[in-house]
């Protein structure tokens, strides 16, 4: 196995490789196929509501709260595996480890059905833990293996590259289900979350060659180890107190995160149910091609949002942005024909990509000199896990409680003005 010196081409384009790998994920099961394919099956049993232990969910709301719980134990269980991580000296075991568990879970969601509801949504969850806990340790990489100088670059190479391999796999899936049958349609989309499986566990293998295991310790994982992670969390945190500018970022990051990555999860099944689509057929079609002109969108978005950072700084962009993000949300509020949601859809790609290249790379810039990457990563992912519990939860209760996930996008919006207020008291300095 190549040792190869940080900064080395090649380790960061294997570092940037696993976006390829794991990207087909969030887009074909978090983003593109599996939410058509959920709405679907709701239609067919002409029902979308769910009862599990007495309570009655709407089909988006309960999807949303399973999420949020996903979400949660991720937070929970990510201080706990970087501190171990820590202390045996391998990040890597831990990154291939989750790998498997969503790769495999990708897999199982070939036997989703509405005949028994508690084992496929136990699938679908472990496919989220298993992605997110796997950006753990693959976010955690990044200040080993690059430069300050490299990082927005490299960062924003890994999203390309998410974008462009993730897209690829799209269009075969969206060819094979639109070439076939009506009524074979579903089996087609079963057949996709089969080909996610087996590419993110596939191709992730090209990273792991190159990623170096770490820095060995030589230690055994015992009892109190366990606890290590949450301590290492309170090191951290007190760290952060200290330091302003980057205190002040993660308070911005964790309100304008919430709105990203909620807008992000529950973007397809609100184009599903509150656009007026004039067929089943076209619903279909119009859905997968939004998320592709989001795709192919975001990867102009993510290169002109890094050369944007490097004239004007990362903070400023990062204003921008939210301020933009937060005009979407009204727009999108009114949205109703299939015409405006792709409009929708390309101004969402155009600064989905840019925005979480951007606020991974400004946080890496922002540490402080220190070897304990993985805490600070893990910090920096568990804000971001609890923003997203918080989100998913809240436009969860709105859809439940209101009957119309239109409603809940106001909320999103509010997220952003919040989180652009909150930059505005981030200190100027050059980023």
């Amino acid at each position: 196995m190549p040792q190869l010196q940080k900064g080395d081409k090649k380790l960061l384009n294997a570092w940037a490789f696993y976006d390829w790998a794991n990207s087909v994920y969030s887009l074909v099961i978090a983003s593109a196929i599996f939410p058509i394919f959920y709405n679907a099956l709701f239609k067919v049993r002409g029902n979308n509501y769910v009862d599990v232990y007495g309570y009655h969910f709407k089909d988006t709301a309960m999807i949303t709260f399973v999420t949020a719980l996903a979400f949660l134990i991720v937070a929970c269980i990510s201080p706990i595996l970087s501190g171990i991580a820590d202390y045996v000296g391998n990040k890597k075991a831990f990154l291939r480890f989750f790998c498997y568990m969503g790769g495999i879970s990708c897999i199982g969601l070939y036997w989703f059905n509405v005949e028994n509801f508690f084992i496929s949504y136990t699938i679908y969850l472990f496919g989220l833990i298993g992605f997110w806990a796997s950006l753990v340790f693959y976010n955690s990489y990044l200040p080993d293996i690059a430069y300050p100088e490299q990082q927005d670059k490299v960062s924003a190479k890994g999203f390309s590259m998410g974008y462009i391999g993730s897209t690829i796999l799209l269009i075969i899936n969206l060819a094979m289900v639109m070439l076939v049958p009506d009524e074979e349609k579903m089996k087609m989309m079963r057949y996709s979350f089969l080909m996610v499986g087996v590419w993110w566990i596939g191709f992730s293998h090209i990273t792991y060659y190159y990623l170096p295991k770490g820095v060995s310790t030589g230690h055994k994982v015992t009892k109190a180890v366990i606890l290590d992670g949450f301590k290492e969390l309170r090191l951290v945190w007190k760290d952060v107190k200290q330091n302003i500018v980057l205190k002040r970022y993660l308070v911005s990051y964790f309100v304008f995160i919430m709105a990203v990555q909620t807008v992000m999860l529950v973007a397809t099944y609100f184009g599903a149910e509150e656009i007026a689509w004039e067929s089943e057929s076209q619903a279909t079609t119009g859905l997968i091609i939004s998320i592709l002109l989001i795709q192919l969108v975001a990867v102009v978005g993510a290169f002109f949002t890094s050369r944007a950072s490097g004239k004007f700084g990362n903070v400023k962009v990062l204003i921008f942005l939210n301020a933009f993000w937060a005009v979407l949300c009204c727009f999108a509020f009114f949205v109703e024909t299939p015409n405006g949601f792709y409009a929708i859809a390309g101004f969402v790609g155009l600064v989905m990509g840019g925005i979480q290249s951007l606020a991974r790379s400004t946080y890496s810039k922002f540490l402080p000199e220190t070897t304990d990457t993985a805490s600070y990563f893990s910090f920096y992912d568990v804000t971001e896990k609890i923003a997203i519990v918080i989100g998913m939860s809240v436009y969860g209760i709105i859809d439940q409680v209101t009957g119309s996930m239109r409603n809940a996008i106001v909320f999103l919006g509010i997220f952003f003005v919040i989180g652009l207020i909150l930059l505005l008291r981030v200190p100027n300095k050059e980023s």
